[in-house]
């Protein structure tokens, strides 16, 4: 079982506003309730017990909220980043607090992934350093993409923006599995990307990074719309929730 999910939390959020003047994103209420909330909730469904949460954008309001995580029954652990580090450089703050293998999510997503099967999956991998979820989209310049091989290892990784276009590109979506190994790949204190730096270098390393599908909901917010989607989206199903 893994036990320690890392939730991205720096993120300024600047196409929500005016929702962000006085939250961060990670905290916009999806029907009254945090975006954070659902993710420790839908987390602690598969076994996560022990969170890791960045911050750097009204780093109190998330603190002041959650605290040490005991409401919840569950440990949660912050690493404030005075200047943002993106998002692998955010992992790396945890680095010695981490188990071999964890997850780790993009905070601004709201997920019912099923973390079990993901977890079924990637442990059949056993050459895996990580694995994230992924599906096949139309080609968009505006997305970082990647290309699968028939066993859906990351072959090719495309940063956006893209010039030319892509045959079967794979949106890379920010929900991972990854063994703890990957943050030595990570230099320490500065920004850096997983996307755009940290999976072009491993994979041209030779390590096998792995793409997930699945069925199961999730949808980046990082827009007015796409919080209204959601929105929607969670009032409609919420029996199946």
């Amino acid at each position: 079982m893994i036990k320690q999910a890392v939730i991205l939390s720096a993120g300024l959020g600047a196409r929500l506003y005016p929702i962000t003047d006085t939250i961060p994103k990670p905290m916009i209420p999806i029907l009254g309730k945090p975006l954070l909330e659902h993710h420790i909730n839908q987390f602690k469904k598969h076994g996560v017990s022990e969170f890791f949460i960045s911050l750097h954008y009204l780093p109190e309001v998330i603190r002041n909220y959650f605290g040490d995580g005991s409401k919840w029954g569950v440990k949660i652990n912050y690493s404030f980043e005075p200047t943002p580090l993106g998002t692998a450089g955010g992992v790396k703050q945890f680095e010695n607090q981490l188990d071999d293998t964890f997850f780790l999510i993009y905070g601004d997503i709201f997920s019912l992934v099923d973390y079990s099967k993901m977890k079924e999956v990637f442990t059949a991998k056993t050459d895996a350093i990580g694995m994230q979820r992924v599906g096949l989209c139309g080609y968009r310049s505006d997305v970082d993409l990647v290309e699968l091989d028939s066993d859906n290892l990351f072959a090719k990784i495309h940063p956006k923006p893209h010039s030319a276009r892509i045959g079967n590109p794979y949106s890379m979506r920010g929900i991972f599995i990854l063994k703890r190994r990957i943050l030595s790949y990570v230099p320490k204190g500065v920004y850096y990307e997983i996307g755009s730096q940290l999976l072009p270098d491993i994979v041209s390393q030779g390590e096998k990074f792995y793409g997930y599908e699945c069925d199961e909901y999730s949808k980046g917010i990082d827009t007015l719309d796409k919080y209204e989607e959601v929105q929607n989206f969670y009032k409609e199903n919420i029996g199946l929730i």
